[in-house]
Parts: structure tokens; C-alpha cells; sequence
């Protein structure tokens, strides 16, 4: 499945390793895919919008990273299966000096998810939830470690500053679109990768963010254009 560099300089064979390499200071990263007309899902699911390219980014950087944060919401809807990585990549992290597996970290503003569920049962390293003070945790202590932002709803922000204090500097996220746009509105945002699927979806499907209008636009920089399959892949970067 071949990947070509478009843009900033034609590469039939890029190397996206280096392409996809972070700055060395604290970093949030957000990986979406959206088809053609704007939609961010088919059936309530973004992953029949995925392609191979698509998921071969989706796995390099989820390797990359220190923590993937999500959406509670997106891992009931998507069906989040364990954060674990092939042997290959586990070999490139340890290589790297980073730990075998990155965490996963769940936003949960009511704290109502299953400690049941395999993304949290299952996770080779103890995950996080994250959530603010006024949420009662219950059984949800006993899988996962409990960050508490904010008094009357999660503060980001502050989230984010404690995920650093654990050591968690090169975070990414998947999302859903309420994490999305929240991230936006808080101005915290440095990176969005944007594969654009070669699908019209239709009327009737959310966008990739959804949430309060943000009063003043975010300007990024595109870092680079791949095309895979029909597939753009696009990075950009604040």
C-alpha cells in the first residue's frame, strides 16, 4: 500500500517516522478522520472511514505517544479494545527509552463507565480516568487511577497539567467530538492529523468537533499533505 509525499516536497517513499515526530516540549496531538462532505462518522462509527493508510498513521502514532486520552463516550461508542501495541512497536518504544505500553486516559465528566470494560480491564498498564470533584468514582478506583480537574466540570487545562506531572508529555487524542471541541475552546490544541476519506457520507452525521462555538479561530500550519489509496492524509500544527 503505497504512501506518496504531495507536498512539502513530492516523495514517492516517505519516511513517517520523521514526518510524524513531535517537538521535544509538552505536545497534544489529535488524530481524526473525516470523509469528504465533513462527516466524522458512518452509522455512528468512525471506523468505516478508515482505510489502510489511515490506520497505519493511526498505530505509528499511538506508538508515539506518552498517553492517549479520550472520550468515555467514544469508548463505549467506538468499542475501545485495550491499548496495546505489536511487538515491533513495543521494541521501537523501549528503544526509545519510553515504557512498553503508552496509558490510556479516559475523560468521564459523570464517571459513569463499566471498570468492566476491556479498555480498562484489559490495559497492559493501569489506565486514568479523569473527571472533576464533584464525580464519585465508585468502582472505578479499583481499575484505574483517579485525576480529579476541576470543581463542578472537568478542567482541561488542569488535566492536562496533571497528566504532565505523571510524566505524560506527548499526548494524543481520538477524540470524540464534545473532547474535541472542548480542546479547542481551551486553546490547548498544537496538532491535528487529518486523514480525509474519499466517501460521501451524507446529510445526518456529526462533524469531527462538536460543542460551544469557539469565539476566535485557531490558525494551523499545514506540516505536510500525503496521499494513500485516494486517502489525504494531512498534518497540521499551531
Amino acid at each position: 500500500m503505497p504512501v506518496q509525499l504531495l507536498w512539502p516536497a513530492p516523495d514517492p517513499a516517505p519516511d513517517l517516522l520523521e514526518l510524524y515526530r513531535t517537538p521535544p516540549e509538552p505536545w497534544l496531538r489529535l488524530n481524526f478522520v473525516s470523509s469528504l462532505d465533513g462527516a466524522g462518522h458512518v452509522g455512528g462509527r468512525s471506523e468505516p472511514l478508515s482505510g489502510r493508510a489511515d490506520k497505519r498513521v493511526f498505530g505509528l502514532l499511538r506508538m508515539l505517544c506518552d498517553a492517549l486520552v479520550v472520550g468515555a463516550g467514544t469508548v463505549r461508542e467506538e468499542n475501545y479494545h485495550a491499548l496495546r501495541l505489536d511487538e515491533r512497536r513495543r521494541a521501537w518504544r523501549v528503544a526509545a527509552g519510553l515504557p512498553e505500553y503508552p496509558t490510556l486516559v479516559v475523560v468521564s465528566a459523570r464517571g459513569r463507565l463499566d471498570p468492566g470494560h476491556r479498555a480498562l480491564a484489559e490495559a497492559p498498564v493501569r489506565p486514568v480516568v479523569v473527571t472533576h470533584r464533584r464525580t464519585d468514582p465508585g468502582r472505578l478506583a479499583d481499575v484505574a487511577d483517579i485525576v480529579a480537574a476541576g470543581e463542578h466540570e472537568v478542567d482541561l487545562a488542569a488535566a492536562l497539567a496533571a497528566l504532565r506531572e505523571r510524566g505524560h508529555r506527548q499526548i494524543l487524542s481520538e477524540g470524540g467530538p464534545r473532547l474535541f471541541g472542548s480542546l479547542t475552546a481551551a486553546g490547548l490544541v498544537d496538532e491535528l492529523c487529518l486523514t480525509v476519506s474519499p466517501l460521501l457520507a451524507g446529510p445526518g452525521a456529526d462533524r469531527i468537533t462538536t460543542g460551544p462555538a469557539v469565539e476566535t479561530p485557531q490558525a494551523l500550519t499545514l506540516r505536510h499533505a500525503l496521499l494513500a489509496e485516494g486517502s489525504l492524509l494531512l498534518r497540521y500544527t499551531r
